[in-house]
């Protein structure tokens, strides 16, 4: 293959953003908006400086929350309407329209109201009655906020939170569910000035830790730590069997962390991973599978774990966020292996080899990069000894500036710096839209008391079976999960779905980590997997093929969330080393068991009986706190290796 044809090979940048575009409704960007490209730049610009600016302590910290909620959530919306069409034939139109420029203005004053009313709104208003303007202003607040989240992030959260708005105005006669009632003026007023609706936890995370780190990723790509990651992971894997399939599991791992968003970072790596995957011979709906799979992993690896986590540091009482980041390491270690496993057994079914050494990376090249990862170093070490996020990522930030300096390719320009700050603005726009609905549908949860209902009727209908309640909650999660991102999807079901498995004397964080992980795993779930479509749209393959092969490859997200609900200790609750390193073995040969069954080959390919029996094998070594069951499924493992390892040595002489 001729250096033109490999150039040819991978996409361009316009191929990349018409794939984001098509799967992800977060970067639908207006790609010319004229003469407003300036006003676009300079509120974006001046949302990150406020931030940046608002996190130094000698600033005096953050604002009070719903002042610094309101200028975090009407700037952006006011750049959603600007950038955003109204719908995605607008995309390539040139211009802002008149009428989204007006919603843009209207959106940002009706939140800017709240600064210049604050004393108003937290004082005499609660004692005297909110005034009509005020309730115009929340209306108004309201529905933009909506319109904002439907350009923004989609249609599915617009519908739950509409509902929810209903269900607070009409739901009093609902048999079980039903509720004291508001009127339009109650339930307004509580939705958009208080801090437990729309500006509740969600919007506070969002406007302090969540905004940083997003822009942190942002640094990190410029600096061109995005192809280190890469060339790291060509490094380290891409000799061995499957080697490119391995390499790009790595890399979206080291990618995911940072990027939080599955459909980004799949086309972010998918882009330069998966022709390399379809030039080693694996399958075009594999190589989309390997990619989306690893991808969708990469938002529970830690040290960022996307949004999400932020968010969970506040809901679960008993842990910190640098807790989190310890306790999620074993979970991500399960569930990366199992990704790496299956790879490597489509790779020895298919006789797919590894790299040569001319195709890889000198470790010479590798070493004198290393400086690169020195922001995240810092992050990880920051946090791990106690110092605040906000902190941590202002440190990073910081690290990842300095760094780009060391070689003149990745230095930083003036010019650069701006580019940054807008990107990190433009990357956030979607969280915040989505944070700020979701707080909109939990607000309504505990204004009427449906969460306390929702989990009582979980454990009804469960029939005090634990692991019903699990299944209808993971059902509960991917099905939210197929038209919610990862961050509106875990303050939903954390709100709603948590609570039951909590009650049911579940640990705290056991469930937390339950209704994340599923939250997560429903972008790569078919029918509806819009990482796999989008990786397949990049290896040209069957979308749903891709989507079935991922879900195959990922089988291990589906399992390890009942594994450490039922022995906590997978997630050091109550954990003793001894105990932690031996279900680590038994877990990791159980997926292996589990994942060679579902890409049908182990040390040969399967007869009917041994792929039933390996599956057992498979089951009873995850199965957790029964020595006598998983010690059998190691022994039935092992029988099943040495009868294909016999069959194969006979059937090659």
């Amino acid at each position: 293959m001729t250096d033109q044809d490999r150039k040819e090979e991978f996409m361009s940048e316009e191929e990349k953003k018409d794939v984001l575009a098509k799967y992800d409704k977060e970067s639908s960007f207006r790609q010319y908006p004229g003469k407003w490209a300036w006003v676009i730049t300079f509120i974006a610009v001046s949302l990150t400086v406020f931030h940046i600016w608002r996190a130094f302590p000698q600033t005096g910290g953050p604002l009070v929350s719903i002042m610094q909620g309101a200028v975090h959530l009407g700037t952006a919306m006011g750049l959603i309407f600007l950038l955003y069409p109204l719908h995605r034939g607008g995309m390539h139109k040139k211009g802002v329209p008149w009428y989204d420029v007006i919603l843009a203005f209207l959106a940002m004053g009706s939140c800017y109201y709240i600064l210049f009313r604050y004393d108003w709104i937290t004082g005499a208003a609660r004692i005297v009655g909110f005034s009509t303007m005020d309730i115009i202003v929340a209306t108004i607040a309201i529905v933009l906020l909506l319109e904002a989240t439907r350009r923004a992030v989609g249609l599915p959260i617009v519908i739950i939170s509409a509902l929810a708005i209903l269900y607070g105005l009409y739901g009093t006669n609902i048999p079980y569910f039903g509720h004291g009632g508001f009127d339009w003026s109650g339930l307004s007023r509580r939705l958009f000035y208080s801090s437990d609706a729309i500006f509740g936890t969600p919007i506070q995370i969002s406007s302090t830790y969540i905004y940083l780190f997003l822009f942190f990723g942002v640094m990190l790509t410029k600096t061109g730590v995005g192809q280190y990651f890469n060339d790291l992971a060509f490094g380290l894997t891409g000799r061995f069997t499957g080697g490119t399939a391995k390499a790009a599991v790595a890399a979206s791992a080291m990618q995911g962390t940072v990027t939080g968003s599955s459909v980004a970072n799949t086309v972010a790596s998918g882009s330069f991973t998966i022709p390399m995957m379809k030039r080693a011979k694996f399958r075009p709906e594999f190589a989309a599978a390997a990619e989306a799979s690893a991808s969708t992993g990469g938002q529970i690896m830690p040290p960022i774990m996307g949004a999400a986590a932020f968010i969970m540091a506040e809901y679960v009482s008993t842990v910190s966020y640098s807790d989190i980041i310890v306790i999620a390491i074993i979970p991500a270690v399960l569930y990366f292996s199992g990704v790496f496993m299956g790879t490597h057994f489509e790779a020895k079914r298919y006789g797919i080899h590894g790299l040569s050494k001319e195709e890889l990376p000198s470790r010479k090249g590798l070493l004198k990069g290393s400086y690169l990862l020195l922001p995240l170093v810092i992050i990880v070490t920051m946090l791990v000894n106690g110092f605040t996020p906000t902190y941590a990522a202002l440190t990073g930030i910081g690290a990842a500036l300095l760094v780009s300096y060391v070689r003149k390719e990745n230095r930083m320009r003036p010019r650069d710096i701006l580019d940054a700050l807008e990107q990190g603005a433009k990357v956030a726009l979607p969280v915040i839209a989505a944070c700020a609905s979701a707080g909109i549908i939990v607000g309504t949860v505990v204004f009427t008391g449906l969460g306390g209902r929702i989990a009582g009727g979980l454990i009804a209908i469960a029939g005090e079976n634990l692991f019903l309640l699990l299944f209808f909650t993971m059902i509960a999660c991917i099905l939210l999960g197929m038209g919610l991102p990862t961050t509106a999807n875990y303050v939903v079901t954390a709100s709603m779905a948590a609570p039951a498995l909590i009650n049911f004397g579940v640990p705290e964080v056991a469930a937390h980590f339950f209704v994340f992980y599923f939250g997560i795993v429903a972008d790569i779930t078919p029918p509806v997997c819009l990482a796999a479509y989008a990786g397949a749209g990049i290896a040209k393959a069957n979308p749903m093929r891709a989507g079935v092969n991922a879900f195959k490859l990922a089988i291990a997200g589906f399992i390890i969330p009942y594994v450490f609900v039922y022995n906590p200790q997978l997630l050091l609750v109550d954990a003793t080393f001894w105990n932690v390193v031996l279900l680590l073995i038994t877990s990791l040969l159980g997926m292996a068991a589990v994942s060679a069954v579902m890409m049908g080959y182990f040390f040969n390919t399967f007869k009917i009986y041994e792929r039933l029996l390996l599956l057992a094998a498979g089951i009873m070594l995850i199965y957790p706190g029964n020595m006598l069951i998983e010690g059998s499924g190691f022994v039935l493992l092992v029988l099943i290796a040495l009868v294909q390892t016999l069959r194969k040595r006979k059937s090659s002489k």
